[in-house]
């Protein structure tokens, strides 16, 4: 088994399921990621009380935040391993399409917008998690640091002042929104889930999450930069 792993993901067929099995655990996190995000609407109570809850789970069972360490490391394994079998497959159709296209009208239809987004829109997206990391996770960029709640350090980073961030935000989080459809549906496709008769049904799922998850994780720091939430 341990030569047959290796062997396995070398192959294209291989690097293409990792992909899809790692992307459906990322989507599953930024689903319940979202869920918990919005839980800001509800206020300052019930969104501390969840960010602590995060830190608790499974005491007294287990030392505290040994769950939730346990997720951030099944998390980071499936963020290298996905963006490391797009790499590896994005050298392979380029080392097997050794003639370049004729003219750049061929060349935009064989990429596409969805190609270009994946690619490029992953490298915005890299920047902005470790933004997002270092902003509301190490507190190393957020204006008031670890001295204060959850709530308030939410507020704090997405503040008006910093109107600027949630710009960014919002874009990286649009780019997030375009590399889930195109992904969700490759993962279909990828997992044998793809059929004629189910064609339709896929995709508009795949438009529905990639839609959900942008107007859901969008929605809390354009509320608080508007000063709807505060």
């Amino acid at each position: 088994m341990a030569i047959a792993i290796p062997a396995i993901y070398r192959s294209t067929v291989g690097k293409k399921a990792v992909m899809a099995v790692t992307g459906v655990i990322l989507v599953l996190f930024l689903i319940s990621h979202m869920i918990g995000n919005l839980k800001i609407f509800y206020g300052a109570e019930d969104f501390n009380h969840y960010a602590h809850w995060l830190r608790t789970i499974g005491e007294p069972a287990v030392p505290r935040r040994t769950v939730l360490t346990l997720i951030e490391i099944v998390l980071a394994v499936a963020v290298v391993l996905h963006m490391w079998s797009a790499v590896s497959l994005a050298r392979r159709a380029s080392a097997a399409r050794p003639v370049k296209y004729q003219s750049k009208k061929n060349k935009s239809h064989a990429q596409g917008y969805a190609t270009r987004t994946m690619r490029y829109g992953g490298v915005i997206i890299a920047f902005y998690i470790v933004w997002h990391l270092l902003d509301l996770t190490f507190f190393v960029v957020n204006p008031l640091g670890a001295d204060d709640t959850p709530y308030q350090r939410m507020i704090a980073g997405f503040d008006p002042s910093r109107w600027y961030i949630t710009a960014f935000y919002v874009v990286a989080v649009v780019l997030v929104g375009l590399h889930l459809h195109h992904g969700i549906w490759s993962a279909f496709q990828t997992l044998g889930l793809r059929t004629p008769r189910s064609e339709r049904l896929l995709r508009g799922l795949a438009v529905s999450v990639a839609v959900l998850l942008t107007l859901g994780f969008t929605a809390v720091p354009v509320s608080i930069t508007f000063g709807w939430v505060s």
